[in-house]
């Protein structure tokens, strides 16, 4: 068996929980650029709503055909539509973020407990080859020891 096993074993899952993090690393920067691209989209709607009502306010100030009023009001109908459907999604993609940062933290935690858990068998396993050397050096000692004895004897 190799003596080498268990830590290549442990590195192999070092290399699988990088990875993880790598990929959580890239969901969460995707879920910030779309958070961002959803608040400029809400910011847009917002702003071209208050735009149409001021243009269309001083419009009706100079008066206008009935049909023109049900078209403006059933088009602000669809546009505040869209606004609260923005504001859903701006919130969806906030909580994406949330989740994505979540998962990248665990998966940071998972990377880093593997590495230290490597650095602890690597050290214990240092700590066994040296007291293996120092018992070789013992025996080999004592043994000098026994034939010096033997041969002033």
């Amino acid at each position: 068996m190799n003596p080498h096993a268990p830590l290549d074993a442990l590195k192999l899952l070092q290399e699988r929980a990088s990875q993880e993090r790598d990929r959580a690393a890239g969901e969460l920067r995707r879920s910030e650029d779309l958070l961002q691209r959803t608040r400029l989209l809400a910011e847009q709607l917002g702003s071209y709503r208050v735009e149409y009502t001021q243009r269309w306010s001083t419009q009706f100030g100079r008066g206008g055909a009935i049909e023109i009023v049900h078209c403006y009001q059933s088009f602000m109908q669809r546009l505040d539509e869209a606004v609260v459907q923005q504001q859903q999604q701006t919130e969806a993609a906030e909580q994406g973020v949330v989740a994505a940062r979540q998962k990248l933290l665990q998966a940071e935690l998972r990377a880093a407990s593997v590495g230290k858990l490597i650095e602890r068998r690597e050290a214990e396993h240092k700590r066994s080859l040296h007291r293996r050397e120092q018992r070789q050096n013992d025996e080999i000692a004592q043994q000098l020891a026994r034939r010096r004895a033997a041969m002033s004897s």
